[in-house]
């Protein structure tokens, strides 16, 4: 029976608590990889395992289990829109902690910014391609990230390590 979240809330808890009990060896890779396919069936609750997964000391999302990486490609394209909003942004704040002098929130960013680099190159190379395209002419004003970039804020340094970011994921 699938369980549907679909509050932000509680899939932070849900998350939290599925990706603690993987790590102690209580779930197995596919167990998770179930739970994980119940929260991603709405934008909400993947935004939720996405805070959790990406941010945690967890080795979860830096040595995905393939039974995962199957039900992220089964998200399809707002999973794919998800993960490329995290690289932008972690990108990004990388480079306003950098700044700060706050080397701990620095290399949180760091880490966020590797691991949706690398989730980008095990998803659907089609639907990554065509979402970075979309971010890349947002960067330079045009299509439908202008919003998401102005909305931010990003300034001409950010932008051109978000370009950088994306660079990475093209280069597998």
């Amino acid at each position: 029976m699938k369980q549907q979240n679909n509050n932000f809330q509680d899939a932070l808890k849900t998350a939290s608590f599925w990706c603690r009990a993987w790590d102690e060896g209580e779930l197995s890779d596919e167990v998770l990889a179930d739970k994980i396919g119940n929260l991603l069936t709405n934008k909400e609750s993947a935004r939720g395992f996405f805070v959790i997964s990406l941010t945690s000391e967890s080795p979860l999302m830096d040595r995905i289990p393939e039974p995962i990486i199957f039900e992220l490609i089964k998200g399809g394209e707002f999973i794919v829109d998800l993960i490329v909003k995290n690289l932008a942004m972690s990108t990004a704040m990388e480079i306003f902690h950098q700044r700060k002098n706050d080397s701990d929130q620095k290399n949180t960013s760091h880490r966020i910014k590797v691991r949706c680099i690398d989730l980008l190159k095990v998803l659907d190379s089609k639907s990554v391609k065509d979402r970075l395209v979309k971010l890349l002419e947002g960067l330079k004003g045009n299509g439908e990230d202008v919003y998401f970039i102005k909305k931010w804020g990003y300034d001409s340094e950010q932008i051109s390590a978000i370009s950088e970011s994306i660079n990475a994921v093209a280069n597998k």
